[in-house]
């Protein structure tokens, strides 16, 4: 089998993260590309959903709270405490 070069742009942090996924795995991230260039000739198209995901104002602020421990409230005894501190 012949062996073709190809040159990609990645983020600088991606590429890390990346690199390091992929130590843990025990593959290169040679291998890795290649793992993917079958699986999208296997299924004859990206081997995943591909999709717009937005998320809203709303959701990031939830998302930030829980990561900051902000705004949380529970845990709750019972079903009864819950929908008290929701209707609050």
């Amino acid at each position: 089998m012949a062996w073709s070069d190809i040159n990609i742009q990645i983020d600088e942090n991606d590429k890390k993260i990346f690199e390091k996924i992929c130590g843990e795995l025990g593959i290169t991230m040679s291998t890795a590309f290649n793992i993917f260039v079958k699986a999208v000739i296997g299924q004859g198209g990206i081997p995943f959903e591909l999709n717009s995901f937005h998320i809203n104002k709303e959701t990031t602020e939830a998302i930030s709270d829980v990561n900051t421990n902000r705004n949380l409230f529970g845990p709750f005894r019972s079903r009864k405490a819950l929908k008290e501190s929701l209707d609050a």
